[in-house]
């Protein structure tokens, strides 16, 4: 009986490691993607290239840890947008029975808000929680993954943040400077396959 539960242990986490092998890694070109936004109106990666940097953040409404973590991103994304930085949030948990677009509307961020129908593009960036930050760096020829994970290392409060990882992503990239945190864990809800 050990010996099953060890088999299936061992299964488990082979396919878990299987699922996420075809998602991009660190360092790849980030191919052109196209989602309706909270307005109704379709947004791709290719209307940014004139940005210096994309963050993607995959977030919803109903999770608590993106309710904690929605002043923070919206003031990131006030903060950079005069400096290249393009902010975008894909919602995962859009369509059979999830959030809506009307929902979505209802946010009305100054930045594109995109439902992720389907959830192709989470499954193909590997996002697997709510909020998860990915920051694509603009190399001239398209955009490639510098960094995903964790927006900082304190969901509860804001003010007992240690370190911002995703803000000191963004400067390093805007500064040309090599990223030194690439993937830290993100703390949130899981994302809730359809």
């Amino acid at each position: 009986m050990k010996y099953f539960a060890s088999l299936a242990a061992a299964l488990f986490l082979s396919i878990g490691a299987f699922a996420q092998s075809g998602s991009y890694q660190l360092g790849d070109k980030v191919a052109d993607f196209s989602l309706k936004g909270a307005n109704n109106k379709t947004a791709s990666l290719s209307d940014f290239a004139n940005a210096k940097t994309v963050v993607l953040v995959f977030t919803n409404n109903q999770c608590p840890y993106s309710k904690l973590y929605e002043n923070r991103l919206t003031t990131l994304a006030g903060t950079y947008s005069g400096q290249g930085v393009q902010f975008v949030f894909v919602n995962p948990g859009v369509g059979d029975g999830g959030e809506t677009l009307e929902a979505m509307a209802a946010k009305n961020y100054s930045f594109p808000y995109l439902a992720d129908e389907g959830q192709r593009l989470s499954k193909q960036f590997g996002a697997t929680k709510t909020p998860e930050a990915f920051v694509l760096q603009n190399t001239g020829d398209g955009f490639v993954l510098k960094y995903k994970g964790a927006i900082d290392d304190n969901p509860q409060v804001a003010s007992g943040v240690k370190n911002n990882y995703l803000k000191n992503v963004i400067d390093a990239v805007l500064a040309n400077k090599a990223v030194t945190t690439v993937d830290k864990r993100a703390t949130g809800c899981l994302i809730k396959k359809y």
